[in-house]
């Protein structure tokens, strides 16, 4: 059995002379329409291949380091999953507490370092613009796995990639984000994402307090795409053809008050899901703190956890094309 690779449609191998070869992934604003169409394809054939091989040596020899600032399980996983999927190695650097961060060294610092020993970094930071900052001191690939309340792009990369699979298209969609859409990074990359497409409408749902910012409505507004913002579910839910889910994040509260206040705002069961069309599909970054009742898991709309499996073919997808193999 080959261990590598072979569709003709698909022509995997070292280019350099790639698009994305040595490219830094920071944001969706660096996607176009095609190239989402691109890192789409080659997710789905990633996913073939997993499905038919396990694993395989397209990355063999390649190292990644996962520097992680911020606790991350998901994330965390699939890009180590990923590279060893495509028969790479993998540095984690999970907790910073006990690395030389802690004696105080910069992030440019610690990223000049590790681009030693790897040849491509994941990076997970508390502060929005972190990812653009190491990328500036880097000669390596980095990917931006979070940058504080900023951005999250292979989450959105993989969200997107979830609704092609799920629905079959991009096109057309009715899509309603609810809860925390003021610090929830997953759906300011989404939103920015999604309005490369065609017949998008995009509902935001939220307590006041944690309304979509006004900066990504006017930037996704400028693209022509019709945006509205309620404080009730029941106003848009039977329309709906995606509900992304989003927890309302404690740790981004300074006035846990404010948090209790709020954390229960909305919570999706199978009550509530009756006013849903039988084919849509509910999804969330995970993890969930109650905001989607374990009783809903059963259903067929309910796509969250195999949301995190496409993220695996997304992120293998990246990794690939990053580093010259796609």
């Amino acid at each position: 059995m080959p261990t590598t690779p072979t569709n003709p449609h698909l022509p995997f191998g070292d280019d350099k002379n790639a698009p994305w070869y040595g490219k830094d992934i920071l944001s969706v604003k660096q996607f176009s329409h095609d190239d989402l169409q691109y890192v789409f394809g080659v997710a789905h054939e990633m996913r073939g291949m997993v499905e038919r091989l396990g694993t395989f040596d397209l990355l063999k020899g390649k190292i990644l380091a996962n520097l992680f600032y911020e606790p991350s399980t998901r994330t965390s996983s699939s890009f180590t999953a990923a590279m060893e999927r495509l028969g790479g190695s993998v540095i984690p650097i999970s907790e910073v507490k006990y690395s030389s961060v802690s004696k105080g060294e910069s992030l440019p610092d610690t990223v000049r370092t590790l681009e030693c020993y790897a040849d491509v970094i994941v990076l997970r930071h508390p502060e929005t613009g972190s990812a653009a900052l190491a990328a500036k001191y880097a000669r390596k690939p980095v990917i931006n796995a979070g940058d504080g309340v900023g951005e999250h792009p292979t989450q959105a990369l993989l969200d997107a990639f979830t609704i092609m699979e799920e629905l079959g298209r991009l096109d057309n969609l009715t899509v309603t984000m609810l809860g925390d859409l003021k610090y929830g990074r997953t759906v300011h990359s989404l939103a920015r994402l999604l309005s490369n497409f065609s017949g998008i409408k995009l509902n935001y749902v939220s307590p006041d307090i944690l309304r979509m910012p006004r900066d990504v409505i006017e930037e996704v507004g400028q693209k022509g795409i019709p945006q509205a913002e309620f404080n009730a579910l029941e106003q848009v839910l039977p329309d709906t053809d995606v509900l992304y889910v989003t927890r309302v994040q404690k740790e981004r509260f300074e006035d846990q008050a404010v948090y209790e206040s709020v954390k229960g705002a909305f919570v999706i069961d199978p009550d509530v899901m009756k006013a849903a069309r039988h084919d849509m599909i509910v999804m969330h970054p995970l993890p969930r703190v109650g905001e989607i009742s374990v009783d809903f898991d059963d259903d067929p709309r309910a796509a969250y956890f195999r949301q995190m499996e496409y993220g695996l073919y997304v992120r293998m997808a990246l990794l690939a094309m990053v580093l010259g193999k796609a």
